[in-house]
């Protein structure tokens, strides 16, 4: 009983930024300014596609998806950065510290293989237009929705079991946050099946999420190369390279991280920025790319605004 008791209770330390003097007010502040910008984008597109019923449609049914992710990522993440920045304070519980890094690799996870299931749905629509409606059905899509999220809670949550196995003898968490290799080190077992798993399951992810990426947008090229008709490579190129930048700022960020852990010149501080950005960047930037290159949504939420101005216009 005593055991289990320490195991929920225990404080963990985490190792936060060495900020200088009077740095840490302005930090503060840029950091939520950043972080009540992503929420209201990622709230915005979210509404508009519950509210707006032109955007009932399949494609944006998936893409409901994305801005929920980068809320869990962002949010995980950042509050909790930007506290112990100013109150000064790197102390969690472990199970909170657990459910961060929970939250985070769901969100990793999450972010390919939503993208994954909007390159399928673009590959349906441009390759096979008049089979689109009976492909997509509302059944198919809620199927798509459903294997988006449960593929990717079973493998983290198989992932995290295994890790309760294993006795704690450290308590010194060796990041700003808490994910699962610094949970990882903190335990005195062996660690190799762990390992494994967490390899196993990064490539999983990686392999699914771009081997169906790659197949949808080769098709999708090889449509837009035969095809004669403008507006279906207009369609195309519209509704394609949206999903496109989201993965590859998504992959530059990831990649610029996995290497400042490589480079043994690269300082701490400097690797913990680059390991935050992951979860900053993507659901700053995400809403942003769609509001500018999917019309729809851009006429819609100009749409609404214009709306807005009109009504407060005519009251004044």
């Amino acid at each position: 009983m005593e055991n289990k008791s320490f195991w929920f209770s225990s404080e963990l330390t985490l190792n936060t930024f060495v900020i200088p003097p009077g740095g840490k007010y302005p930090i503060f502040l840029l950091g939520i300014a950043i972080y009540f910008f992503s929420i209201v984008c990622n709230l915005t597109l979210l509404s508009l596609i519950i509210l707006k019923r032109n955007l009932h449609k399949p494609m944006y049914f998936i893409l409901f998806s994305l801005p929920l992710n980068d809320l869990i990522g962002i949010t995980a993440m950042l509050p909790k950065v930007l506290s112990d920045i100013v109150t000064e304070t790197n102390k969690v519980y472990y199970p909170l510290c657990v459910l961060q890094a929970f939250l985070l690799h769901m969100y990793g996870g999450g972010i390919l293989f939503i993208l994954a299931a909007m390159s399928f749905d673009r590959y349906a629509a441009i390759c096979m237009p008049l089979r689109y409606s009976s492909v997509m059905t509302p059944r198919v899509v809620i199927c798509i929705i459903a294997l988006v999220w449960g593929l990717d809670f079973v493998l983290i949550v198989s992932l995290f079991s295994l890790q309760s196995r294993l006795p704690r003898c450290k308590y010194v968490v060796m990041n700003v946050f808490c994910d699962n290799p610094s949970l990882l080190k903190l335990t005195c077992g062996n660690t190799a099946v762990n390992n494994i798993i967490g390899l196993f399951n990064t490539a999983v992810i990686q392999a699914a999420s771009v081997s169906i990426q790659a197949f949808s947008y080769v098709k999708i090229l090889i449509a837009c190369v035969v095809t004669r008709r403008s507006d279906t490579k207009t369609k195309a190129v519209n509704t394609c390279v949206a999903q496109l930048l989201i993965l590859i700022i998504f992959e530059i960020v990831a990649t610029f991280t996995i290497l400042s852990h490589r480079f043994r010149n690269v300082s701490a501080d400097l690797q913990k920025i680059m390991g935050m950005l992951i979860f900053i960047v993507p659901p700053l930037l995400n809403p942003i790319v769609y509001g500018l290159y999917t019309s729809e949504i851009r006429n819609t939420l100009l749409t609404v605004l214009k709306n807005r101005v009109n009504i407060r216009s005519t009251k004044l």
